[in-house]
């Protein structure tokens, strides 16, 4: 499929799409569980491995263009696209866990952005406004909207509480391959971008800023960090569009965007 196609799914495409998406977010409850003061990244990385392949799934992550882990762990400064390492979670940490899997052919990809204890004043703010700018985006994930309308409520909400959106790196389509077209910003001019059509699925993931939205790639050629080292959120679903509302995949129950 070419990458400036986007793909309209089935109604079976959507079943199966579901069955990973569910099976994703109840990795993701596992493993935030696991997200404790004195684990290493590198342990959280292989518990997400073992509890994925135990769903029957693999990871679309592990060596996606020569990347070596098997999820995405990120703290603090780190804002996305961390490797598992020797680094050790502290208290008041924030650790963003983005992770992908692949069941029968259908991948599914989410994230979020876990609190170890309690976290300075602004990080909580920045970890409520991020999560909350998922849930505006997701709102404009309907039929005859476009995707900028998407781009533009994210961009809106989060800057109105003194954020900043990451421009350098967004959401995307998602089905047989884990990035397919279109790519879906968190910045746009509401009215613009490809028409979102019923059958579509995308992944919208807010990445907000304390500080400035410039980022940074560190020396492992991977790990993206905030330009002036202030802390970072992450979130995203996987969400199909409708003839409605629009539907969170990544959910435990997928009837709707609760």
């Amino acid at each position: 499929m070419s990458r400036s196609v986007i793909s309209i799914k089935s109604p079976s495409d959507i079943e199966g799409m579901r069955k990973s998406g569910k099976a994703l977010r109840s990795v993701l409850e596992e493993l935030t569980a696991k997200v404790v003061p004195g684990v290493t990244t590198r342990e959280l990385d292989q518990m997400a491995a073992d509890m994925i392949k135990a769903r029957g799934g693999k990871s679309p992550f592990l060596n996606y263009r020569g990347f070596k882990g098997n999820i995405c762990i990120s703290l603090n400064e780190e804002v996305v696209h961390g490797l598992g390492g020797f680094r050790r979670v502290q208290y008041g940490d924030i650790v963003k866990l983005d992770m992908g899997i692949v069941i029968d052919g259908w991948v599914a990809d989410m994230a979020t952005t876990v609190r170890v204890g309690e976290v300075k004043p602004e990080v909580a703010k920045l970890w409520q406004a991020t999560q909350e700018s998922l849930l505006v985006g997701i709102e404009q994930a309907r039929p005859g909207n476009h995707v900028h309308d998407i781009s533009a409520a994210v961009e809106q909400y989060v800057e109105k509480r003194g954020f900043s959106v990451v421009r350098e790196f967004v959401g995307h389509g998602i089905g047989r391959e884990l990035h397919e077209e279109p790519q879906v910003p968190n910045y746009g001019r509401a009215g613009t971008g490809p028409k979102l059509k019923p059958g579509m699925t995308i992944c919208i993931e807010p990445m907000v800023n304390l500080g400035v939205p410039e980022v940074k790639i560190l020396g492992d050629g991977w790990t993206v960090v905030t330009a002036d080292g202030k802390p970072s959120c992450h979130f995203e679903h996987t969400v199909l569009i409708t003839e409605d509302e629009p539907e969170i995949l990544t959910c435990l129950e997928t009837n709707g965007s609760k």
